[in-house]
């Protein structure tokens, strides 16, 4: 079987009749893409210590994911969804539309299924666009657009990741030394998912319902607490809680060739970061009964 690209977007083949052409299908961004398409924006936003809101749609304007990060304010919510369905309904960037009304075109104001603001940018695959990213809520209106840019660049640029438990996935040491310096996925399976992940600041408390985390220290050294109670508990997506600190817990000191695993369900927080601290987390995904990831 071939690779896939790590877009994980699937062209899928129906078969004909015996006798009959077979008929390929329209490429497609699924859930797991749109999440990894969201993490790359918002790694982007934290690089530029920025908020924002996050929105991936498909190809037809329907959203994926949203996300909206700490301290953005709630509009910024609905103003991404609809730059992204702008963005992925008429297949171009927004930022046309508003360059486009900046240079006098005033009756563009006058279609209401449009969103002339910077910061929806559409995905591509063969040509096709197969859906769009927007944001809303970082400093400027220039900077939604960069980090929505930047987040789509970074993703159709993205290793290949095995479509079957057969296959290699390699990765050149400059892609890894890239996603480090932003801080961000390097592969995302529905099995598993390998981030190379970067922190300068203490964060919020965590628990993953589905995922196991097992986290590999690179460089610098951290105060990891683990256990205890999430305080101000909130979704923040599927099997995905998040909170502002963690009551309780043990601390332990993590350093550079450490290892950690963190089983799912366990609350776990980075409550005091000195340095800036360079880990690898491998994500084992849980199975339900039937042997599927759930």
């Amino acid at each position: 079987m071939k690779l896939i690209s790590a877009l994980a977007l699937s062209l899928f083949v129906c078969l004909a009749p015996s006798g009959a052409t077979a008929q390929v299908m329209t490429p497609a961004l699924d859930a797991a893409s749109a999440s990894r398409l969201a993490a790359l924006a918002a790694a982007e936003a934290r690089t530029r210590n920025a908020g924002g809101s996050i929105a991936v749609v498909d190809a037809g304007g329907h959203l994926l994911f949203l996300q909206r990060l700490d301290n953005t304010f709630p509009a910024a919510a609905a103003v991404s969804i609809e730059k992204a369905r702008t963005a992925a309904t008429f297949r171009m960037p927004t930022r046309a539309f508003e360059e486009a009304i900046k240079n006098g075109r005033q009756a563009l104001l006058g279609v209401d299924v449009m969103t002339p603001l910077q910061g929806g940018v559409p995905v591509t695959i063969n040509q096709q666009v197969v859906g769009a990213i927007g944001v809303s809520g970082a400093h400027s209106a220039p900077e939604d657009d960069a980090i929505a840019q930047a987040a789509v660049t970074a993703f159709m640029a993205a290793p290949a990741v095995p479509s079957g438990r057969e296959e290699v996935a390699y990765l050149k040491d400059s892609q890894v030394m890239q996603a480090f310096a932003r801080g961000m996925p390097l592969l995302e399976t529905p099995d598993y998912k390998i981030h190379a992940s970067r922190r300068v600041e203490a964060g919020e408390a965590e628990v993953h319902t589905r995922d196991t985390d097992i986290i590999y220290v690179i460089e610098g050294s951290v105060s990891f607490v683990t256990g205890g109670t999430v305080v101000d508990p909130r979704n923040t997506g599927p099997g995905e809680i998040r909170g502002t600190r963690l009551e309780g817990g043990t601390a332990r000191a993590l350093n550079k060739g450490d290892v950690i695993v963190v089983p799912a369900g366990v609350p776990h927080r980075f409550s005091q970061v000195d340095e800036t601290f360079l880990y690898f987390v491998v994500k084992a995904s849980a199975s339900d009964s039937a042997g599927g990831t759930r």
